[in-house]
């Protein structure tokens, strides 16, 4: 279930708001300039389905998306508790970091949090099958998908080059809830 919780940014225990409605989450993620939207696919998928076929089943969607935002590149990305590289790639995004251009994932299957840090709060969203999430562009944030994940997401990208994780060297991640928090 896609769960919204509003933290103060001094600590991870605070919580100032929280929602489970996919239009209020949406609503109040948009306040900070953050897009939430839910997905229905055109055609049913097939659990582990091929790359292919996801594209292929939110062609609609992912179409607009790239005309509204100039999105050129399009890949997938599947994570699953068996991936070789599941410690060090959950590793490498556990930390607050700002990209050079907008963060677009939209979740086909399983789940994972973002967390972003806009002002004085922590966003914290965790993103379930049918859910886009739009984090733009140097907006601090980190990623979490468990030490078990299983998700695969379709991405987004102006730049595939842009897309790399500039670290803000604060340690604010360490004081929030992990991923596990939340499931």
């Amino acid at each position: 279930m896609t769960l919204l919780r509003i933290f103060s940014d001094q600590d991870g225990t605070t919580l100032l708001d929280e929602y489970r409605d996919p239009d209020a989450i949406a609503s109040a993620l948009a306040q900070v300039g953050v897009r939430f939207e839910q997905w229905q696919t055109q055609a049913p998928l097939p659990s582990e389905a091929a790359p292919e076929a996801m594209l292929a089943a939110y062609t609609k969607d992912i179409e607009r998306l790239k005309q509204e935002g100039g999105y050129a590149t399009v890949d997938v990305i599947r994570m699953h508790p068996e991936h070789p590289q599941k410690t060090e790639l959950r590793q490498k995004f556990l930390d607050e970091h700002i990209h050079e251009e907008d963060e677009v994932r939209f979740f086909v299957e399983g789940q994972a949090v973002f967390y972003l840090h806009l002002g004085d709060r922590v966003y914290a969203t965790l993103c379930t099958a049918g859910d886009l999430i739009g984090v733009p562009a140097n907006t601090p944030h980190w990623f979490d998908m468990g030490d078990a994940p299983q998700f695969a997401a379709i991405r987004l990208f102006c730049n595939p080059e842009g897309w790399v994780a500039h670290f803000t060297g604060s340690p604010i991640a360490k004081g929030f809830p992990e991923y596990h928090a939340f499931v």
